[in-house]
């Protein structure tokens, strides 16, 4: 950003993809576990930085995931930080801030929150990525859902979509944020933890030529 007496300009990176939710807009309006593997364990990692800096995004939700390139595996970037708090403010713990069916129930409750209010919403993001559907009834008092965690599985199209991508949703949309997996022990969850996925977020480096996403000591693991 810089300015002169009469404007200023803010010159940021372009992005030749889309949304993450124009891309759940479109066909079946979900993504397959592959795909949803890939982004999702981008935005974790996004969030690893962010949070190891004390911040919490906030308002994580599809329309603030951006894609670089319109590519079948695209780096992703996180946007809009406009309701993005550091830890410690005094102001942090009594903002009710974020979009209502991504919020976490200690904010609708005007309880104190923290880091784990983040992962309330990349657990409502891969149930979003993967069903096309939110997993509370819309129709229904969204509120008392979220705060009951009051959310199924209906078998279309569940039944198809393995039980650990169910187990870390489970593991996410957690009404007591103790019980709430973290950035890293989401990052570790069995469903983030397989070759595939490796694979494709190699390739990504590659790419950009940045390693960034995995780590040398899982080359052991999966480069066969």
């Amino acid at each position: 950003m810089f300015e002169t007496p009469e404007r200023i300009f803010v010159v940021m990176e372009k992005l030749k993809g889309d949304m993450l939710e124009m891309i759940l807009s479109h066909e079946k309006g979900r993504l397959t576990e592959r795909i949803t593997k890939f982004l999702v364990a981008q935005i974790l990692v996004a969030l690893k930085h962010l949070h190891e800096k004390n911040i919490v995004h906030c308002d994580l939700k599809p329309e603030n995931v951006l894609l670089s390139t319109d590519e079948e595996f695209p780096q992703v970037k996180l946007c809009d930080f406009g309701f993005a708090r550091i830890i410690g403010e005094k102001s942090f713990r009594r903002s009710v801030v974020g979009t209502p069916a991504y919020l976490a129930p200690e904010v609708l409750r005007n309880k104190g929150y923290n880091r784990s209010l983040d992962m309330w919403s990349v657990g409502v993001i891969i149930y979003v990525s993967l069903s096309g559907t939110f997993p509370f009834n819309e129709d229904e008092d969204i509120n008392e859902q979220i705060q009951n965690a009051a959310f199924m599985y209906p078998p279309t199209p569940w039944k198809e979509i393995s039980a650990d991508a169910i187990d870390l949703i489970n593991n996410l949309l957690q009404v007591k944020q103790r019980k709430r997996l973290s950035v890293d022990k989401s990052v570790a969850h069995s469903w983030l933890q397989t070759r595939e996925a490796w694979g494709d977020l190699r390739a990504l480096e590659a790419r950009v030529g940045a390693r960034y996403l995995t780590h040398a000591s899982d080359d052991a693991r999966y480069a066969r």
